[in-house]
C-alpha cells in the first residue's frame, strides 16, 4: 500500500467537497480527493439537477395545455418520458465535465477513486492508497432515508437516487413524502401525464411558512394531485395495479393503489463505516458534531455540507468550503453565519424564504409588509399572477425575514438575502429604481408598503397643507 502524504484530504466529491478541493489546490495546496461513487454528488447526479431538468419539462408542458389564456390554440402534449429522461440526463452530461476526475486532475489533485476509512486520528485508507493529511474534510454528503414501514423492504420502490432511471411513465405515482422533494416530484411527474398520490404523516412543506405553502397547495391541488396529510403508512406491498399503501387516517384504514412508489422522506447524513470512531469524530443521527468554525471533535478534521447538517442544501455546502478554506488556509477563525440562509422549493409556483418567518419573529414585534403578484404588471403580462412577497422587519426598517410564492421566487429573494446580509434597510430597498416592467418590482413595491401607513396618515397630511400655506 503506498503513502501520500498531502496538505489537505477531501472525502467526498459532492458540491461542497469540490469546491474545496478546487479552492484549496488553486491557491497551493497540496489536495487529495476522495469519491467512491460519482463526481459531483447528489446534486448533479441524482438531486438538483435532475429533478430541475424534469421539472422543467413538466412546466412545458403545463405551458402547452395553458395556452389557450394567451390566445393560442391549447394543445394535450404528446410525452414520450424516456425522452424526458433522455432530456435529464443531458442535463446531467453537460455538468459533468466541470465535475469530472480529468478536470480536478488538471487542477492538480490526485483524485483517488475509492472508498475512504479512517484508520487512525490522521489518516484514512482508500483503495490502494494510505493518505495522511495536515487536514481533513469531511463532505460525504446524505442519502434517502428510508422510514420503517411494514413491507417497505419486500415492496419494490423508487428513491431519489433511483426514480431518474425510470424510463416508463407510471400510471399512478404515490409519494412518500410532502416536502420539498416530494412536491417537486408528484408536480413533474403529474404535469408529465401520471396520476399522483401524496402521503404524509405530517402537513405540506412543513417547514415553510403556512401562509404561503397554502398557495402553493391550491396550485398543486387544482394540477390534480391528491394530498392525504395528517396520515400514517401502516404498511406497503405489492399488489395486481403495482403498489399499494395502508394508511390510517384518524382511526379509519384505507388501502390506496399505484403503479410506483416513492419514497421522500428526509435525508439522512453518511456517516456510517467510515471510521469516524477511530478518528475521534464524535457523531449524532443528523451527522458530525461540528462547532461554529465546522471543526469536528477532532480539530484537525472538518465537517461540510450535509454531513455538517442542520440543513441539506448545495449552496449552504459550498458556503461551508469557504469557511473551512478561511479555516484551514489562512487560519482565520471564520464563524458559519446562517442568518441570511435561503431556501427554495421549486414547484410552480416556487417558494422561497430568507431569514426569520412571521412566527419566528413574533417575539420582536415586527412589521410585516406585503405586496401580491397580481399587482405587478410584468405578472399580469405573463399571466403568473398566484403569488405575493412577505417581509418581516423591525418597526425601525431592518430586514428580519423575507418569503416569496410566485414565479421565479428563488431569482426574486436573492436581493433580500443581501438586505439581510449587508444590513441594507427597507428605505434603501423602497428608493431603489426597478426597471419596468419586470418581476423584481415586487421587492421594491413591498419595501415601499412598509412605509404606506406612515407615509400617507392624517399626520402626514397635516404637514403638507401647513406646507402648502407657503406657496
Amino acid at each position: 500500500m503506498k503513502t501520500i502524504d498531502t496538505d489537505i484530504c477531501v472525502i467526498g466529491a459532492g458540491s461542497g467537497g469540490l469546491s474545496v478541493a478546487a479552492g484549496a489546490v488553486q491557491l497551493g495546496a497540496r489536495v487529495v480527493l476522495i469519491e467512491a461513487q460519482r463526481m459531483g454528488g447528489d446534486c448533479l447526479n441524482t438531486g438538483c439537477v435532475p429533478s430541475k431538468a424534469m421539472l422543467a419539462a413538466g412546466h412545458v408542458a403545463a405551458t402547452m395545455r395553458g395556452a389557450g389564456r394567451f390566445g393560442i390554440d391549447a394543445v394535450e402534449p404528446v410525452v414520450r418520458f424516456d425522452a424526458v429522461q433522455d432530456h435529464v440526463h443531458g442535463v446531467i452530461a453537460a455538468i459533468a465535465p466541470h465535475d469530472s476526475v480529468e478536470r480536478f486532475t488538471r487542477l492538480g489533485c490526485t483524485v483517488i477513486e475509492a472508498r475512504a476509512k479512517f484508520v487512525g486520528p490522521m489518516e484514512v485508507e482508500a483503495g490502494d492508497a494510505r493518505v495522511r493529511a495536515r487536514r481533513f474534510v469531511l463532505a460525504t454528503g446524505s442519502r434517502a432515508a428510508i422510514p420503517p414501514i411494514a413491507g417497505l423492504a419486500e415492496t419494490p420502490y423508487f428513491t431519489n437516487e433511483t426514480i431518474f432511471e425510470n424510463r416508463s411513465r407510471p400510471d399512478h405515482l404515490v409519494i412518500i413524502g410532502a416536502g420539498p422533494i416530494g412536491c417537486e416530484m408528484a408536480q413533474a411527474h403529474r404535469r408529465l401525464g401520471a396520476r399522483v398520490t401524496v402521503l404524509d404523516q405530517a402537513g405540506l412543506l412543513p417547514k415553510d411558512d403556512p401562509e404561503l405553502v397554502a398557495v402553493v397547495k391550491a396550485r398543486l391541488v387544482a394540477e390534480g394531485i391528491v394530498f392525504r396529510l395528517g396520515v400514517k403508512v401502516a404498511r406497503v406491498e405489492r399488489s395486481a395495479a403495482g403498489i399499494a399503501a395502508t394508511i390510517e387516517d384518524g382511526g379509519v384504514v384505507q388501502r390506496i393503489e399505484g403503479s410506483h412508489l416513492l419514497v421522500a422522506a428526509g435525508r439522512r447524513a453518511n456517516i456510517d463505516d467510515i471510521g469516524l470512531d477511530l478518528a475521534g469524530v464524535e457523531t449524532t443521527k443528523a451527522g458530525a458534531v461540528v462547532d461554529a468554525r465546522l471543526r469536528t471533535t477532532n480539530k484537525k478534521i472538518y465537517a461540510i455540507g450535509d454531513v455538517a447538517g442542520p440543513y441539506q442544501f448545495t449552496h449552504l455546502a459550498n458556503y461551508h468550503a469557504g469557511i473551512v478554506i478561511r479555516n484551514a488556509l489562512f487560519r482565520l477563525p471564520t464563524r458559519v453565519d446562517l442568518a441570511a440562509l435561503p431556501w427554495v422549493t421549486y414547484t410552480d409556483p416556487e417558494l422561497a424564504q430568507v431569514g426569520l418567518s412571521e412566527a419566528a419573529a413574533r417575539d420582536r414585534n415586527p412589521v410585516v409588509a406585503r405586496f401580491t403578484f397580481a399587482e405587478n404588471d410584468r405578472a399580469q403580462a405573463e399571466r403568473a399572477t398566484e403569488g405575493f412577497i412577505k417581509v418581516v422587519a423591525t418597526r425601525r426598517g431592518r430586514v428580519l425575514g423575507a418569503a416569496i410564492v410566485g414565479a421565479r421566487a428563488g431569482e426574486l429573494i436573492q436581493p433580500w438575502v443581501l438586505a439581510i446580509k449587508a444590513g441594507i434597510k427597507l428605505s434603501t430597498m423602497a428608493s431603489m429604481i426597478a426597471p419596468y416592467p419586470t418581476l423584481g418590482e415586487v421587492s421594491k413595491r413591498a419595501a415601499g408598503a412598509f412605509f404606506t401607513p406612515k407615509l400617507f396618515s392624517e399626520r402626514t397630511r397635516k404637514l403638507v397643507r401647513f406646507l402648502l400655506r407657503f406657496g
